[in-house]
């Protein structure tokens, strides 16, 4: 009976240092995913929700068969290094860069490991691809092509008879800079008076919106990181000076803002996904394409159109229903 007994216990020893080695080797084997992303707001969480979708409609999921490493360096750049090195380090064998700084110290990072960009507005101007069609190194990914010209019309047709229209913008966001180029060279295309004003930080933005919304009557912003996660003290200030906020965002939209044209953050991080899994499957990435997203969706936010009396633009109530979105 003893010996019935000494067996048993053996046998069981060797089944769960067998099952040991055998998890131990899933964890190994299992591909790691790297994200990094510069700050928490509503568009940057949207990208990652839709980029994590993305995957698991193609059948990456975390934990399972693949290991998505997630590093946010919460607004301060000087942690962006360290992620990106620790991302590499961990030999990650592809990583997302969420904002264009981010998708830089991951470039800077590496030169071997494919770099996908989530959203990132000027890629050739960021110095992260050498062209669009033909990337060149080792990144690629999702160029989010802002339709600003569209986003001018829409504000000149809520306000036909404005004077002037405000920009407000983060001088030391590439993205955010690029489109605010775009914007004023269509402002000067479409006769529209443009009044240009930058903020260096979060704390600029109170002191320097109250001193824009004196001077102009319609507020225009771009998808710009920090505004996004401020747009609290823009829509208070432009409320108590009852004028309209019209952003580049769909999530600063329902955050506030009155109507945009705007693209589909989740979407974007869904269409960063789908060139992950070619990447995971063996495709190199200076031979892929950027995608140039550029699916503008309409958004309304008849709540805060009714709190400023605008009269909503014919047809555009009735398109953001049936292809966008309405906040009520």
């Amino acid at each position: 009976m003893k010996r019935i007994i000494t067996i048993l216990v053996a046998l069981v020893v060797v089944l769960a240092g067998y099952l040991g080695i055998s998890h131990l080797h899933q964890q190994r084997t299992r591909p790691v995913v790297g994200v990094l992303t510069m700050m928490h707001h509503p568009a940057l969480d949207q990208i990652y929700k839709g980029f994590v979708a993305g995957l698991n409609q193609a059948g990456y999921h975390n934990g399972k068969n693949i290991k998505i490493e997630y590093q946010n360096a919460n607004g301060d750049q000087s942690n962006l290094k360290t992620m990106a090195d620790k991302l590499v380090n961990d030999h990650a064998r592809v990583v997302l860069g969420i904002t264009t700084p981010a998708a830089q110290s991951l470039a800077n990072a590496t030169k071997s490991t494919p770099v996908v960009m989530g959203g990132i507005g000027d890629p050739v101007g960021a110095r992260l691809v050498k062209s669009l069609r033909q990337p060149g190194g080792n990144v690629t990914g999702v160029q989010s092509d802002n339709p600003v010209d569209q986003q001018l019309k829409l504000a000149h047709r809520f306000l036909p008879h404005a004077k002037a229209l405000g920009l407000i913008y983060t001088s030391s966001d590439p993205s955010a800079e690029y489109q605010a180029k775009q914007m004023i060279a269509d402002a000067k295309r479409m006769n529209i008076k443009l009044r240009v004003y930058t903020i260096a930080n979060a704390n600029d933005l109170n002191q320097v919106s109250q001193q824009m919304l004196t001077q102009v009557d319609g507020v225009m912003v771009p998808c710009d990181n920090l505004i996004a996660g401020a747009m609290k003290t823009l829509v208070k200030n432009a409320n108590a000076a009852h004028k309209p906020v019209f952003p580049g965002a769909d999530t600063m939209v329902k955050d506030g803002g009155v109507a945009s044209i705007s693209l589909d953050q989740y979407g974007m991080g869904k269409a960063a996904a789908k060139m992950t899994v070619q990447l995971l499957r063996g495709k190199r990435p200076q031979n892929m394409p950027v995608d140039d997203y550029h699916h503008g969706k309409p958004i309304l936010n008849l709540k805060q159109a009714k709190r400023l009396g605008l009269t909503i633009p014919a047809g555009f109530q009735h398109a953001a229903a049936q292809h966008g979105t309405i906040i009520k």
